[in-house]
Order: structure tokens, then C-alpha cells, then sequence
């Protein structure tokens, strides 16, 4: 038991490893502060170009979604990174997973909006273009509002996952909260540091959990 609590749970290694995990940490919040926003802007676009009349148009959107849905972000996040600078476009370790991210996230969340989109009656449409609102305003002021209250949830739910996936850009050296963790370990041969990295994390996003919880109860009423 000693043994296990030495390799898992050793408080000295995890108080001498904090600086590192610490700068771990910004920088996972940094990429946060980045693609999630990216995300979900580029996803709104994504939905809100499904929407328009034109078949190529929306022909283009099927396939951009089906592609980055398709495509594992670890493989994305490689190929932007390590695979660009063939074709001349030399990217640092945030750019190309700023990048990947959000082709990945827009097409998730763009599907989302979609579906919150579609869940509005095109009756109240009708309604609010009857009152002399153009097509902007229709969207802006009476769809949009409702569509995203419909998938509040569905968003809370994929950007708790994107805090997850931040950890994937360890594979590119980026010094996130799992890579500075797995630093400290090959430092110390102990595998606390990374113990403690995933405590972060479950502290950074249980009370997330709890509030979609919340959230569909309440939706489920």
C-alpha cells in the first residue's frame, strides 16, 4: 500500500512539480479561452450557411461537416501540424492546433446549431417576416434565440468535451497542463504529476458536469 501511495500520491513530488504543472495550466486555459469561441462562431457560420438556398452552398457545408466529423482530431491536429509545412505553411505548436480545433469544433457545433435551428416552427418565421423584419433580423432576433436555448446542453455538453481534447496537443510539444504533467514524470520516474494534472482537470470541469445536469433536468421539464 506504501508503494502504491509513494507512486501515486507522493505530496513532495507533487508540491515540487507545481510550477511546471501551474504553467501547464495557463496554457490549457489559454487554448480554451481560444477554441472554444472559434468553435463556437465557427460553428453558428457553418449552420447558418446549411440554412441558405443555394444547393452548392449547402452541398459544400454537407461535406465540410461530414469531413471533420469524420476525421480523428488527433489525426487533424498531425497533419495541420506536421504535414502544412510540405506545402510551405510553417505553423507554431498554438496556431496549428488553434487551427484544428477549429475545423473540428465547427462542424460539431455547427451540427448542433442545426438541429436548434430546425426545431423552430418555420411558422414563427413567417410570423416575424410578417411584422416587416427582413431575413437577418427573422434569424437574429426570433430563430436563433430559441434554436440555442433548445441545444444549451448539447453546446455545454461539446465544449466540456473540447477541454478534454486540449490534452491531445501534447502530441504536438504545445506545454499544456498534460504534456507539462507528463514532463514532471519523466523527471521523477513518478507518476504523481499526472495524478495530479487529471484532478485538475476533473476540478476545472465537474461543477460543468453538474450544470448540465441541471440544465437537461430542467429541459426535461
Amino acid at each position: 500500500m506504501d508503494a502504491v501511495l509513494d507512486q501515486f500520491f507522493n505530496l513532495q513530488i507533487m508540491i515540487d512539480a507545481w510550477p511546471i504543472i501551474w504553467r501547464g495550466l495557463l496554457m490549457t486555459l489559454l487554448l480554451c479561452v481560444i477554441v472554444i469561441p472559434l468553435g463556437l462562431v465557427g460553428g453558428l457560420a457553418v449552420a447558418l450557411l446549411g440554412t441558405v438556398r443555394s444547393k452548392p452552398v449547402r452541398w459544400a457545408v454537407i461535406g465540410f461537416v461530414d469531413l471533420f466529423r469524420a476525421v480523428p482530431p488527433l489525426v487533424l491536429l498531425i497533419f495541420v501540424y506536421a504535414g502544412l509545412p510540405f506545402a510551405g505553411l510553417q505553423l507554431s505548436p498554438l496556431a496549428a492546433v488553434s487551427i484544428a480545433f477549429l475545423l473540428n469544433n465547427s462542424a460539431y457545433y455547427g451540427e448542433i446549431y442545426r438541429a436548434g435551428i430546425e426545431s423552430i416552427g418555420a411558422g414563427q418565421a413567417e410570423a416575424a417576416r410578417s411584422t416587416g423584419l427582413n431575413a437577418f433580423q427573422t434569424m437574429a432576433y426570433v430563430v436563433l434565440p430559441q434554436a440555442i436555448r433548445n441545444v444549451l446542453p448539447d453546446l455545454v455538453s461539446n465544449t466540456v468535451e473540447i477541454v478534454k481534447l486540449t490534452s491531445l496537443a501534447s502530441v504536438v510539444a504545445l506545454p499544456e497542463l498534460l504534456y507539462s504533467a507528463d514532463m514532471a514524470r519523466s523527471v521523477t520516474y513518478n507518476t504523481s504529476p499526472i495524478v495530479m494534472a487529471a484532478g485538475i482537470y476533473l476540478l476545472m470541469l465537474w461543477p460543468v458536469v453538474r450544470l448540465l445536469s441541471r440544465l437537461e433536468h430542467r429541459m426535461g421539464h
